[in-house]
């Protein structure tokens, strides 16, 4: 690490490519999940490239392209939403990862792609998520980074390891030990950021908790930081019962893993049955329908040409850059995400790749599982400890080492910025270790406590908030024009698709699965 930091290379980080997708719940009046279609006006979802939907046709999902700078982002995250919110019909975007007044699984549409082959595999993929995990499960919403270092970074850095791969695969293996670390130092993503440590009573339903009762709506715990990456979130659940994990020891044994998962029979999905009176549940009776499946807190990604696997992808082309799944939707911003956020994420994933990263082990992978539950429900117990190596050692102690080392990391960084946004941006997170009150979670049962609310009524009163600083922000009629011509672009690539398919939606599938 010090070898490139020693450099102070200004220009050397300039050219990276930063983008996010955040997920939002529409909802009506009432804080119920929306039952209307994704509005037409806004365009296809399954061809749009910036607005579209996750698992469920209320579940809106917004896109940036990535750009070179975060200020660029954010302006691009904000204005999408403002588009959006121009077409939204007495109807608003819930400002929380987890959702309220859910009335149950038949309560949540699932997402519609129209009728073309590709479009029909993401909604019947999305059915058998529902079967397998249920639908309440999927209608969590989260913010994820995506990002990707530079060229002039990857022939700096590959001179100074004295690299002798080809440049591509030396590439891969330096996201895939930034992923090991991601995975080792995860925990302080929740803990700094996590947003959720109450929820609404309805999510779920009936079902034991050991959740505590903060109000008769609403279920909590004291210290929890994100619920939402805790064991009541979305968990491959199946992973101990079938032995299957991804390996992240390198980008052929994590390929290899997930490969063997989509390919192997499960008892339990098979009792749920892939065609079932001539409709489709699920896309095959596998441990994973597709990698997708597969839940991560970070992910290597390459882009896809057409209808290409994403295993199939980074086989032949390597990892292009990657993307962080942990960051829960930041009710204290309008736009769920903030540009201090941006900066310390930049500057962590940074770290993560210069830090040593050892293969992880069979104990320390229980380790890294462990202290992730651990941070999401008592990250704030000053008396929570991790396990490091052999031994527990305190979170907030682990915390302050590791921002402390993130400080030339950020210095670094800074050099080729206007000012010291990153070292700001570390210095604030500093804080949120040296007092837990500083933390979005406390701050969120802080307030619910002071206005004696309940999780609902913090949640609609947020939202309402937001809803009124995009309906006061003018939109530009450049920006607006601009989004019209790709809503209108995205239906024709839709009926585009829809027209070319020449094969049965069985076959489609069969020549998907078949890549090779």
């Amino acid at each position: 690490m010090g070898r490139l930091l020693g450099l102070g290379h200004t220009h050397l980080m300039r050219n990276s490519a930063i983008g996010v997708e955040k997920e939002s719940l529409r909802v009506n009046r009432e804080g119920s999940i929306a039952q209307t279609p994704h509005p037409a006006v806004l365009g296809a979802t399954l061809t749009h490239p910036y607005i579209t939907t996750d698992y469920s046709e209320a579940l809106t999902e917004f896109i940036t392209p990535p750009f070179h700078q975060i200020s660029e982002v954010l302006d691009f995250l904000r204005d999408a939403q403002q588009f959006v919110y121009q077409h939204l019909d007495d109807e608003y975007l819930w400002a929380t990862s987890m959702p309220c007044v859910v009335a149950g699984e038949t309560s949540i549409p699932v997402a519609e792609y129209g009728i073309s082959n590709a479009g029909r595999m993401k909604h019947v993929y999305r059915l058998g998520l529902g079967y397998r995990y249920g639908r309440v499960m999927q209608v969590i919403a989260g913010v994820h980074f995506n990002y990707s270092f530079p060229p002039e970074f990857w022939t700096v850095y590959s001179e100074l390891e004295g690299n002798r791969l080809p440049m591509q695969d030396f590439i891969s293996e330096s996201y895939m030990a930034l992923i090991r670390n991601l995975q080792r130092f995860g925990w302080l993503i929740p803990y700094l950021f996590g947003a959720s440590p109450a929820i609404c009573k309805s999510f779920l339903g009936n079902a034991p908790t050991r959740l505590q009762e903060f109000n008769e709506n609403t279920y909590y715990e004291p210290y929890a930081t994100s619920l939402r990456m805790g064991d009541i979130g979305y968990q491959n659940n199946k992973e101990n019962e079938h032995g299957i994990k991804a390996d992240y020891d390198s980008l052929s044994a994590y390929i290899d893993s997930l490969t063997c998962a989509i390919n192997t029979p499960c008892a339990a999905c098979e009792a749920i049955g892939v065609v079932v009176d001539g409709e489709y549940r699920q896309l095959n009776a596998n441990i994973l329908q597709i990698e997708n499946e597969y839940y991560s807190t970070i992910r290597p990604k390459q882009l896809l040409k057409g209808n290409e696997k994403p295993t199939l992808a980074l086989r032949r082309r390597g990892i292009a850059y990657v993307e962080l799944r942990s960051l829960d939707v930041n009710a204290y911003d309008p736009l769920d995400i903030n540009e201090r956020q941006l900066y310390f994420l930049e500057c962590f994933l940074l770290f993560c790749l210069l830090h040593q990263s050892p293969a992880i082990s069979a104990d320390e992978r229980l380790a890294i599982d462990d202290n992730e539950l651990r941070a999401a429900h008592r990250g704030r117990d000053p008396n929570l400890k991790l396990v490091r190596g052999s031994g527990p050692i305190p979170l907030r102690e682990w915390a302050a080492e590791l921002l402390q080392e993130m400080q030339p990391v950020c210095e670094l960084l800074d050099q080729g910025s206007s000012g010291t946004p990153y070292c700001a941006a570390l210095a604030e997170q500093q804080r949120k270790v040296a007092d837990p009150a500083l933390t979005p979670s406390a701050r969120m049962l802080a307030d619910m406590r002071d206005r004696g609310e309940g999780f609902y009524h913090f949640a609609r009163r947020m939202s309402e908030i937001h809803q009124h600083f995009f309906n006061n922000l003018p939109l530009s009629e450049l920006r607006e024009r601009y989004f019209r011509e790709l809503a209108q672009k995205s239906i024709e690539d839709q009926k585009a698709l829809e027209a070319a398919d020449e094969i049965s939606f069985p076959e489609y599938l069969q020549r998907y699965f078949a890549q090779s």
